[in-house]
């Protein structure tokens, strides 16, 4: 196929926006808790995968459709990560420490959460790729098709996105979460209350994660060990983005969609995982900073 054929193909483009708008939901949830607690998460995407299992169960076990195990899924990971928060994450940060002790610390402790997590799904289903079939009608428009659920999860990733970045603008909390990021030491001074930004920050975090798991297991196969992808690809949107830089992030994850999809096509499936890992490894040496880098302080 040509090269040209591909680039234009609406195929495609519709393949990345996709791909992206999912990058994005996963990397806000990440890019907050490390903006604003310097925990390096290497166990978020491990959310993505509990909240992938969580719909298949709900639609296979009670029929509940995956459109309204959405909010379920999304309470329940909520209350996942404050619930960590609470028994764990805040006595680990209590402790007097540098902060790059704290993200080292952090490193070991959610590398053990993640593979306690997998092992249990493990135990629990198997490592066998679970599915289900869901609105899978195609749609046609000229040349570009699509399955039902497919364009589903577009719109529902793209309208939390866009919720996402409506509340972190124009509310209050928004405010706190960017001076905590820039200065938690200062915004504890001007009275911002550090720790409810720290809670309501992992509750929104671990709730937009299981939302993407749902999203995902709609429209493809998924087994206990989709997390650590999603992590990457999290963490690649975030430098690229900067670190709480909310806006940039969702064009980083569009950005990470296209190079992903666009970088498949024009090779093969097999480069997906070469094609992710190359840009970590080029966007930490060439853009440390982020595309549109912000200075912060702490």
């Amino acid at each position: 196929m040509n090269p040209l054929d591909i680039l234009l193909s609406g195929q495609l483009l519709f393949a990345a926006l996709l791909t992206g708008a999912l990058y994005a939901i996963v990397a806000v949830g990440l890019n907050m808790v490390y903006g604003t607690m310097r925990l390096l998460n290497v166990a978020h995407g491990d959310i993505v995968m509990i909240g992938a299992y969580a719909a298949y169960w709900l639609f296979t076990a009670a029929g509940v459709s995956p459109l309204w195990s959405l909010f379920v899924v999304a309470g329940g990971c909520a209350l996942l990560g404050m619930g960590l928060y609470k028994v764990l994450l805040r006595r680990v940060m209590a402790r007097p420490a540098s902060t790059a002790q704290l993200e080292a610390n952090s490193l070991l402790l959610f590398f053990g959460l993640s593979l306690l997590i997998q092992n249990a799904m493990v135990t629990l289903q198997t490592a066998t790729p679970r599915a289900y079939t869901y609105f899978d009608q195609v749609y046609r428009v000229g040349a570009l098709a699509m399955t039902g659920n497919r364009l589903l999860s577009l719109l529902v990733a793209l309208a939390v996105c866009a919720a996402i970045a409506l509340f972190l603008q124009r509310s209050i909390f928004g405010l706190a979460l960017r001076a905590v990021i820039e200065r938690s030491d200062a915004a504890r001074i001007v009275g911002v209350n550090v720790e409810r930004v720290h809670l309501i920050s992992l509750a929104l975090g671990f709730g937009a994660a299981g939302v993407a798991g749902v999203l995902i297991s709609m429209m493809e196969q998924f087994s206990p060990f989709i997390g650590f992808p999603m992590t990457i690809a999290a963490f690649i949107v975030i430098i690229l983005g900067g670190l709480g830089n909310i806006s940039a992030g969702f064009a980083a994850a569009m950005l990470l969609g296209a190079i992903e999809v666009y970088g498949v096509a024009l090779t093969s499936p097999n480069m997906r995982s070469v094609l992710l890992y190359g840009v970590f490894v080029l966007a930490l040496i060439l853009l440390p900073k982020g595309l549109f880098p912000r200075r912060f302080k702490k």
